[in-house]
């Protein structure tokens, strides 16, 4: 019987051509925005920690006096950075921040490039899941005694040395040379949450290097420095010294009871520094001055999803309304000129039930096509977005899901729209059309 419904609607379309056309075109228009602003919604909202997100936290320290910032910063100081990567307590942690530095190798016919760097510590590597093709990351001692080592991305590896095992070979980074020890496969979480403040949808970087180097090479700061006080910058050791914020500091805490004794020791860390005339905010207490944020938290409070984009997703579906709206009028239209077919069919023994399943079929046969048409609306606005407006590549391809979502409220919409015409025309009374004929 389906099957036969499905011819049924199949002809009752062919019939009305210009009709069915506006109706697909109305359910096309509303899906395609609709899936855009979804599908950039879900790509940014996504959590690339996966299970991991509650055992990744971020330390924020409120080292800022009275009256400055109103909230956490997402970086800290130097000083709190190396007295925090100083704790044994912890099993895992790392300071990072972001750099830029040319990148060449000994063969004069590769030409050299500028990379965005991640300074860093070795346990960057466990705590986000980093997966190697060649090697691994360096050994324990170098986050004590600076040493000129490097991790590259295989990407890098293929520029550089043809894609072979490039480990123990060296590279220079401005001109100084480092040995290689790990070469990492393709890695670009997407949102960046280990760094959501230099880009959110930036390309992850493809070298990484030591952060015991930082005070020895002075590496430039390719990322957000805030301070709330001026201090002048006259050296690179001011800046190590000053209480401007430019470091982000992760660490691994696997339970509730770790969060709370590291809690604990950040709290007593505060009251220590508070005696050295830092941490100045008298307002607050030891243990307010100290965050930990698992992923899905500092991703909500690095707002790497924008209000702006709820509030377009909210408008899309208004506008998803307002054509639901309009597609319910034309199939009033269409279902009242095939009321006297619909009398004759009554009168010869079809029930209420069939002729109402009769239509179902055929609004959901709308609904389908201009779910496949609204995929193409979406897929050339996506595209349009990322050519004119510049918006990151990573947001431009269908999320694999909406291929399956958006039939789906194609069908839904055409169907609910469907329901009030249908329940009409099959009240009709056969008598009324048998007379007329």
């Amino acid at each position: 019987m389906f099957f036969y419904y499905c011819d049924l609607a199949w002809r009752s379309i062919r019939k009305t051509p210009m009709l069915s056309m506006l109706m697909v075109l109305a359910i096309s228009i509303g899906i395609g925005i609709t899936i855009t602003t979804l599908n950039v919604y879900k790509t940014m909202s996504y959590n690339p920690a996966g299970d991991r997100s509650e055992v990744i936290n971020s330390v924020q320290l409120w080292s800022q006096g009275l009256d400055t910032w109103d909230e956490f910063s997402s970086n800290m100081t130097y000083t709190d950075a190396m007295n925090l990567r100083n704790n044994n307590e912890l099993s895992f942690k790392a300071a990072t921040f972001r750099t830029g530095l040319a990148m060449q190798s000994d063969n004069p016919k590769i030409e050299p490039v500028l990379q965005s760097v991640r300074v860093t510590d070795r346990d960057f590597f466990k705590i986000f899941s980093v997966p190697f093709l060649y090697g691994s990351y360096w050994d324990v001692s170098v986050d004590e005694r600076p040493a000129y080592q490097v991790v590259i991305s295989q990407k890098l590896n293929l520029r550089f040395f043809e894609g072979k095992n490039s480990v123990g070979k060296t590279v220079f980074l401005d001109r100084k040379p480092y040995q290689i020890v790990g070469v990492i496969e393709d890695w670009n979480p997407q949102p960046k949450y280990y760094d959501p403040l230099n880009g959110a949808f930036n390309d992850a970087e493809e070298i990484f290097i030591p952060f015991s180097l930082t005070a020895q090479e002075e590496f430039d700061v390719w990322g957000n420095t805030s301070g709330w006080k001026f201090e002048p910058m006259l050296t690179y050791n001011d800046r190590l010294l000053s209480e401007k914020v430019w470091i982000q500091f992760w660490t691994e805490l696997s339970n509730q009871e770790q969060k709370q004794s590291y809690l604990a020791w950040l709290t007593r860390y505060v009251e220590q520094q508070r005696t050295m005339g830092r941490f100045t905010d008298s307002a607050k207490t030891p243990s307010e001055l100290v965050q930990i944020s698992h992923v899905e938290k500092w991703l909500e409070d690095n707002n790497v999803v924008p209000k702006d984009t709820r509030i377009l997703v909210g408008l899309s579906l208004l506008f998803l309304s307002v054509c639901l709206v309009n597609i319910l009028g034309l199939l009033l239209t269409k279902f009242l000129k095939r009321a006297p077919e619909v009398g004759v069919r009554r009168a010869i023994g079809a029930s209420r039930g069939q002729i109402f399943s009769q239509y179902m079929v055929e609004v959901s046969m709308i609904g389908f096509i201009g779910g496949v048409v609204g995929l193409l609306w979406a897929f050339g606005s996506l595209t349009a977005l990322h050519a004119y407006f510049e918006v990151d590549q990573s947001l431009i391809g269908l999320d694999m899901s909406m291929w399956f979502i958006t039939p789906l409220i194609a069908i839904s919409t055409a169907v609910i729209a469907g329901i009030y015409p249908a329940w009409v025309v099959c009240r009709t009374k056969p008598s009324v059309y048998l007379k007329a004929q």
